[in-house]
């Protein structure tokens, strides 16, 4: 159902893409294929911002601050990595529930699931940007 209202708000903008090097496949989308282009494009894009924003905190926040004190630098790395895998694991418990009731294999499956995991990876990233900041 969540797919169908993505697929139809994403139609209705259907802005068309010109040779544009910033446009990206969600672009003019129009048909159900694009729209998975665009989810997976969107849920790539958000895991590598994820990955960016988690070494982010660790080389220039964590390290600067706690690196001339190697046991708490070690302490807080752990702390952060236990926290990213368990995070991890609720993210795919929730993006379980999201997909819920469609058939994995589906395009309908792929979009949702896309878009749960990119939607979970933008609000973890955002969370990741917040530590450390004065």
């Amino acid at each position: 159902m969540k797919s169908i209202f993505l697929a139809l708000a994403l139609i209705a903008t259907g802005v068309q893409a010109a040779e544009d090097p910033d446009s990206t496949p969600c672009d003019g989308i129009e048909n159900d294929q694009q729209t998975l282009e665009c989810a997976t494009y969107n849920k790539t894009t958000a895991e590598q911002l994820l990955k960016d924003n988690y070494q982010s905190l660790l080389e220039e926040r964590m390290r600067p601050l706690y690196g001339s004190d190697k046991a708490k630098l070690a302490d807080i790395t752990a702390r952060l990595a236990d926290a990213q895998q368990k995070w991890q694991k609720l993210r795919d418990a929730d993006c379980a529930v999201d997909t819920f009731p469609a058939v994995p294999g589906t395009k309908a499956y792929a979009i949702v699931q896309n878009d749960c995991l990119a939607r979970m990876s933008d609000q973890r990233s955002e969370f990741l940007e917040s530590i450390g900041q004065e």
